[in-house]
Parts: structure tokens; C-alpha cells; sequence
């Protein structure tokens, strides 16, 4: 069984990322950059599959500028065999990063495709159920459990009620949220040894995919400071701040 999986390139979570001055976007000059963390479980998803025997290849794939590159070395060093780099400048959005995936699912034909739930940085949570609907493939999003069960995939997903598990025909998408597993660490010897691991590189028009924006960005801010706050005497000077001043009861 051939397993994708989608890899991208954002600021790293613990960086307190600021506006830049004029608006336009996000600040990312001198940034430390690292893979998405949903991102991060999809691969040590897929590599624990193929150590238990039911994969036979992992396929480590990211839409992204050059520098794309480390994010797909991070991932052979955590297991995945080879690397695809569909090189594309600018703004690249979740329907573009779909349309590309797709034409990467049609060449390889893999039977399972994983990515995370969402990107840490647009957080718009689109790119797998877009890629399902372009590729006509079944999906099971926000996955907490994966199971393969002979040529069907039981997935176990986080709903508001609860957990729902849905019994997927393969080929498949999952898309991966927190509790699914905890990724591994690179240790020194793999990372030595993903250097020398196959990445290929193409770019849209190879794959015949327009990724022209389709949304414009219009300002980028940081939220608001929090005003420090105060302390009451009493229950009657609480009653009265959160009903005149705060206006919430």
C-alpha cells in the first residue's frame, strides 16, 4: 500500500508571529520555519503504518516556494521513503494546494492520502475535503484513530456529540488531528540519511494547475491588548461591574 502525505512549511508554533507594519500579511522575516504539527502527525502516522507492515511506501509531498525542500527532508528523516516538491511562488491557497495534491494523487495512484486537519497559519481547515472532492475519494476528517481493515479504512473522528467512526472505502483521505498520535523525533543518523532519499521537483504548470489566487488579503492586525484586570471587594462590587461596565449580565 502506497501512502501521501502533505507537508508544509509554516512558522514555527512556539514563534510569536507580528504584523507587518503596513498590514499586508504576517511578519516571517528571520522566523525559525518548521512542518505544520498536524502536518508532523500525518507523517508519523503513515510511518507507523508502514513499520507495522501494511504500507510499503511513504510519499512526503509539499506545495511551496524552494525552501520547501527542509520540510520534506524533516519528513524522510522521520520515515517517509521519497519527497515531491511541487514548486510554486506566492500566495499559495487552500484550493491551488488541493488542485496540485491532486495531480499528484493521479500519478502516483496511492491508496491513502493523510494531511493535517489544518495549517497553523491560514487555519482555514479546506485543503483535504477540496482535495477529496476534486479526486472523488472518500474522506474521514479530524481523525483520532486509523485502522485498516483488509481494503477498507476505519476511521475514528472527533464530533461535538462525541466520537463518530466511519468505515472508508480505499483509496482514501484521512485528515489528522491532535489526539491520533505523538510524533517522533529526527534522530541525527536519519537525518544524515534523508539527504541522500529521492525529492523530486515539478511545478503546477508540469501538472497542468492554475494556482492563481482566488481571495485577496485585505489587512492583517494583531488582536487587541487586554486591559489588566481588577479586584472586587466583594460579591455586590462584582454584581455591579459585570452589569454596568462590562454589560454582560
Amino acid at each position: 500500500m502506497k501512502v501521501l502525505v502533505a507537508v508544509k512549511r509554516v512558522a514555527d508554533y512556539n514563534v510569536k508571529v507580528r504584523a507587518k507594519s503596513d498590514g499586508t500579511g504576517p511578519d516571517l522575516a528571520n522566523v525559525k520555519m518548521s512542518i505544520n504539527p498536524f502536518c508532523e502527525i500525518a507523517v508519523e502516522e503513515a510511518v507507523r503504518l508502514k513499520e507495522a507492515g501494511t504500507a510499503t511506501e511513504v510519499i512526503a509531498v509539499a506545495v511551496g516556494d524552494k525552501s520547501s525542500q527542509e520540510q520534506i527532508r524533516t519528513a524522510l528523516a522521520l520515515g517517509a521513503d521519497r519527497g515531491i516538491l511541487v514548486e510554486a511562488e506566492g500566495d499559495l491557497q487552500p484550493l491551488a494546494v488541493a488542485k496540485c495534491l491532486k495531480a499528484v494523487v493521479d500519478k502516483e495512484e496511492p491508496q491513502l492520502v493523510i494531511l493535517g486537519k489544518q495549517s497553523i497559519d491560514g487555519d482555514n481547515n479546506q485543503t483535504g475535503q477540496m482535495l477529496g472532492a476534486l479526486a472523488n475519494m472518500p474522506q474521514g476528517t479530524f481523525a483520532s484513530e486509523v485502522k485498516i481493515d483488509g481494503d477498507k479504512l476505519n476511521v475514528t473522528r472527533e464530533i461535538d456529540g462525541g466520537l463518530q467512526t466511519l468505515s472508508l472505502n480505499m483509496p482514501a483521505i484521512v485528515t489528522t488531528d491532535l489526539r491520533l498520535n505523538e510524533p517522533r523525533y529526527a534522530s541525527l543518523p536519519n537525518i544524515m540519511k534523508a539527504k541522500k532519499k529521492p525529492l523530486d521537483t515539478l511545478t503546477p504548470g508540469d501538472l497542468g494547475v492554475d494556482v492563481a489566487p482566488r481571495l485577496t488579503t485585505v489587512s492583517v492586525e494583531p488582536p487587541a491588548e487586554r486591559e489588566g484586570g481588577i479586584k472586587v471587594e466583594d460579591v455586590a462590587q462584582l454584581v455591579d461591574k459585570l452589569k454596568n461596565e462590562a454589560k454582560v449580565i
